[in-house]
């Protein structure tokens, strides 16, 4: 009799995860669970508000890529978890499985006073809409971009998007000829913002927005936002665009299950991807707390390494077979400002990070048409 595995969401990991199932086992049954049958590539929002991208070129129907892999798309959204793992509730009905991947992302920490006033560029192609609009009808003024973090959490951050934000912003105003119009302010509770990058990209980032006229705003814990305005605990000040990345939680619906929490609300999960105390149950990407260092990056690069160690796992548990397959923890990414990109790159043993030049612009376009070619 086929297995019946179940993977909810339609994310980094858990697409790679349906490539990788599909890959080892013909014969499996598939399902996915997600709200759409569609693939947003959330690491090109940045280029929205310059218009060198449109939502068109990112949001990518799954019908097809669902089609090829054999796959039941099931559009619904998860609403809790019961018998250990084996039934996924969701508006729609109850799905059983023999073998579950969660890889539904995670949820943003909105309890800041005001954050209503504040844009969350990675909420998505609307944020990134709302970004570009603003900023062209916008004469002059203050533009203050930041991130924060989840205190219970050190990884659950998403930091990478909003340097990208910030020297993106830089660079548009000084091709359309309007930065001496603009103030850019950069906020963050940390004194030293992306660290976790390395303590060489830090001084590269901080040294970039010295020499671009970036003001900082650095190491005082938030307190809120107004309409017009920033508030932390160093002080306030005045602001006309606010672009703010929250850090970052479990999903909602984890609060209906009984699956192992970390104290910032993510589910608790081994180097090799098992949810302990669940039979055949996994966790990749952004929904899951994973035993590493400090410094483990919520990126999609880090959740398809994470996908295919858990797909390894789970099909080793299924045939009842040994395995141990762990992912490997690493940090990659080019921070790109528009024009330029800056290559971070850190593993255990080492951290690389190369200037920003055009060739890097030019490779995370290529990566992103290389990437989307799979899904089309």
């Amino acid at each position: 009799m086929s297995q019946k595995i179940t993977v909810i969401g339609s994310g980094f990991a858990a697409l790679t995860a349906v490539q990788a199932l599909r890959k080892q086992h013909e014969h499996a049954v598939i399902s996915v669970i997600s709200p759409r049958a569609e693939f947003v590539f959330l690491p090109s929002l940045i280029w929205i508000p310059s218009g060198l991208r449109q939502p068109e070129d990112l949001v990518i129907p799954l019908d097809n890529f669902f089609r090829r892999m054999k796959v039941s798309h099931i559009q619904a959204e998860v609403t809790g978890l019961s018998e250990d793992g084996r039934t996924v509730h969701t508006d729609a009905g109850s799905i059983h499985n023999d073998a579950l991947i969660i890889a539904s992302g995670g949820r943003f920490i909105k309890k800041l006073p005001g954050i209503e006033h504040a844009i969350t560029p990675c909420e998505g192609i609307g944020a990134a809409l709302k970004i570009r609009d603003r900023l062209a009808e916008m004469e002059g003024g203050t533009i203050a971009i930041g991130f924060g973090g989840n205190p219970n959490e050190p990884s659950a951050m998403r930091g990478g998007p909003m340097f990208e934000f910030l020297f993106g912003t830089d660079t548009l105003l000084r091709q359309q000829g309007r930065r001496d119009k603009f103030k850019l302010v950069f906020f963050n509770p940390a004194p030293e913002p992306g660290k976790r990058l390395g303590p060489n990209a830090v001084k590269g980032l901080l040294n970039t927005m010295a020499k671009r006229g970036i003001e900082t705003h650095l190491g005082h814990k938030m307190k809120g936002f107004e309409s017009n305005k920033v508030i932390t605990e160093g002080g306030e000040f005045a602001a006309d665009l606010i672009l703010f990345m929250p850090g970052m939680t479990g999903n909602s619906w984890f609060d209906n299950s009984s699956l192992p929490r970390s104290p910032g609300g993510l589910i608790k999960a081994g180097g090799d991807c098992r949810v302990p105390g669940f039979d055949k149950v996994y966790v990749a990407g952004d929904s899951g707390s994973f035993e590493g260092p400090e410094w483990m990056p919520k990126q999609a690069h880090m959740a398809d390494l994470q996908a295919r160690a858990a797909v390894t796992n789970l099909l080793a548990d299924l045939d009842g077979r040994p395995s141990d397959a762990r992912f490997k923890v690493e940090l990659m990414c080019i921070v790109d400002s528009l024009d330029k990109g800056m290559l971070v790159l850190r593993t255990p043993k080492r951290s690389l990070v190369l200037p920003a030049c055009r060739l890097l612009h030019w490779a995370k376009r290529f990566f992103e048409r290389l990437y989307l070619r799979q899904y089309r």
